[in-house]
């Protein structure tokens, strides 16, 4: 790579046992301070509803306080689940965001439900509404810049206000090839979700994404990666402090979601199915110390040519998550 590897954040707000989840949110706002501190370029905020896990349910509204509460990292949603809304309100909502930190928005769609089939109901009836999706990102965009739609489009002569010197950063989300050729096509940023698939596909739709690039909003491709990685100060303290995302991860694939138990509480027995796919989530996970952790960030960066990671990092106790990332700053000489 010719360039340094930047560092940004991704948070969910994650409900832990035992804590209000309330205290959640607030925690995410802390830790985008202590991140801007460390020298992070981006924070960005993910959109779930319904589940007992993730309990960041509307990034729009953490984006503002977060706005409120920094002054030079960037700040976004990774992203707005766009079919559920009006492409005009959510372009309304980030014009107003910008205008709280001018030049500092990103804006990440992805076209995902966030959520199950009823809920997703619930957000939006029309069960065909992510078939608009691309018409939806075309709309969403030049509401956000304030260009015009084409002829005949109702939503001509229509702005969102307010408007302003700068304007948000739309970004493509994905975690798989659908997200990643809309990206091209339109020239827009595109950031592949790893941590969702354990990067299974990762390599294939950033091939895509840059195959099928044509200049848009950009002139030439630029892609990041969603990693989930934990550091800590030892290799030890750092696979015990694992143990509470293993548990939600086996859980998971049975159908069982709930708040993050503490590692010292997150042990149970496993069946023979999940012993195996426990060894495989340790193999894949990076997880070490610092050092061991920044290696690994590094070489997957070289591999998939990408010249930005962003890290999410889910752990019980919010000190372990933060130091987490005062580890990794340090190892990339952020500040």
């Amino acid at each position: 790579m010719s360039t340094p590897l930047s560092l940004s954040v991704l948070d969910q707000s994650v409900a832990r046992a035992g804590v209000p989840q309330d205290q959640s949110i607030r925690d995410t706002l802390a830790l985008a301070q202590h991140c801007e501190a460390l020298g992070y370029r981006r924070f960005w905020l993910s959109e779930h509803h319904s589940l007992p896990s993730i309990v960041g349910t509307a990034p729009e509204v953490l984006m503002a306080a977060i706005a409120a509460r920094t002054q030079s990292i960037r700040i976004g949603s990774a992203g707005v689940m766009l079919p559920h809304y009006s492409a005009f309100k959510v372009a309304e909502q980030f014009r107003v965001l910008d205008a709280l930190a001018p030049g500092r928005i990103d804006l990440g769609v992805g076209r995902a439900p966030g959520s199950d089939y009823r809920t997703a109901q619930l957000l939006n009836p029309d069960p065909r509404a992510s078939d608009n999706f691309p018409q939806q990102v075309q709309e969403l965009q030049a509401w956000v810049s304030g260009a015009e739609l084409p002829e005949g489009h109702p939503g001509r002569g229509i702005h969102a206000h307010p408007m302003g010197a700068t304007a948000p950063q739309l970004w493509m989300l994905g975690s798989s090839g659908y997200g990643a050729q809309l990206a091209g096509h339109f020239g827009m940023p595109y950031a592949f979700a790893h941590f969702i698939t354990d990067g299974e596909g990762c390599a294939q739709a950033l091939e895509l994404y840059r195959h099928s690039f044509q200049p848009g909003l950009l002139a030439q491709p630029a892609a990041t990666i969603c990693v989930w990685a934990l550091a800590a100060d030892s290799e030890e303290e750092a696979w015990h402090l694992f143990g509470s995302r293993e548990r939600a991860r086996i859980d998971r694939n049975s159908g069982r979601y709930g708040p993050l138990q503490p590692p010292q509480l997150a042990q149970r027995a496993y069946n023979e199915g999940e012993q195996a796919y426990r060894q495989q989530l340790r193999r894949k996970a990076m997880v070490g110390t610092g050092a061991q952790v920044a290696a690994r960030l590094r070489a997957l960066a070289q591999e998939l040519e990408v010249d930005e990671v962003v890290v999410i990092t889910w752990t019980w106790d919010p000190a372990a998550q933060r130091r987490s990332y005062e580890l990794l700053a340090r190892e990339f000489a952020l500040a």
